[in-house]
């Protein structure tokens, strides 16, 4: 199962070649991110989890340049990896059907005292649990 978040593509997100700029992308990433994991789960009477990560990396992959803005991105979003106290994200940015970008993040809980990272609980298990996907999905 993967969760979807749909974003609008704004006139400023164009740059001077005419397309997305590819910080751009990084946002959506964020965006989707927060959605999964805060947002949604508020918006479903849940409380909201994994207030507390920081991600430890991030990589894109850019398939297919984007030349408009006023449209709904829809980003895809799978567990690829589930650690003792990090996660893998993995992303699929698409308009229309039509692919645009990948991406993936590897996410880290932090206890907020320590600023180090913690384990994950039982709880943040589960609920990625949910949304771990084959290799083969997070192509």
């Amino acid at each position: 199962m993967k969760h979807l978040n749909s974003q609008y593509l704004r006139w400023g997100d164009l740059d001077y070649f005419g397309h997305i700029n590819n910080a751009s992308y990084l946002v959506f990433v964020q965006e989707a991110r927060a959605d999964f994991s805060f947002y949604s789960r508020i918006r479903n009477g849940e409380k909201a989890i994994f207030e507390d990560m920081v991600v430890a990396r991030a990589e894109l992959d850019y398939i297919e340049a984007i030349y408009v803005g006023g449209v709904s991105l829809d980003v895809e979003i799978g567990v690829a990896r589930i650690g003792n106290s990090s996660f893998d994200l993995a992303y699929e940015m698409s308009i229309g059907g039509v692919l645009h970008a990948r991406a993936m993040t590897v996410q880290v809980t932090v206890d907020m005292e320590t600023k180090k990272s913690r384990p994950l609980n039982e709880e943040e298990k589960n609920y990625l649990k949910k949304y771990l996907i084959t290799t083969e999905e997070s192509k």
